[in-house]
């Protein structure tokens, strides 16, 4: 899985922000993201009237992850409504890392990135294990 399709990547990001529901903020994002198998998964971000309950479009995609057969993320793309490259939010970094698989791939203001170099020191299910 080295041979990483960036352009085809970013596409899918553009065509599901084309589809966010962002009434409230004006503010569209896409996100889309390369499977462990092969399949590409993506989200959008969905706002609510009471904003703090909105979701990004980084919740679209594991939830596409785990409603297309579950798997790990291998390499992310987030894009805004210009289509251009967006970091994502500290949540969402950490809902990244969750289902990535270790040092998957990010597509970041400053070039490719690992999820290690974007969440450092990261919490996550490794720490639970054996509690």
């Amino acid at each position: 899985m080295t041979d990483i399709d960036w352009d085809e990547l970013r596409a899918t990001a553009v065509e599901a922000m084309q589809r966010a529901y962002a009434p409230y903020s004006r503010y569209k994002v896409g996100a889309a993201a390369l499977v462990t198998d092969g399949r590409t998964v993506s989200g959008c971000n969905v706002e609510n009237a009471s904003y703090g309950v909105g979701l990004c479009a980084e919740c679209g995609l594991v939830g596409d992850l785990h409603m297309t057969g579950g798997g790990q993320l291998v390499a992310f793309v987030c894009v805004n409504g210009d289509g251009e490259t967006i970091m994502p939010c500290g949540r969402c970094r950490q809902l990244l890392y969750e289902h990535a698989i270790p040092g998957m791939l990010l597509e970041t203001v400053s070039g490719i990135r690992t999820i290690d170099e974007v969440l450092p020191d990261a919490f996550g299910p490794r720490d639970l294990e054996g509690r």
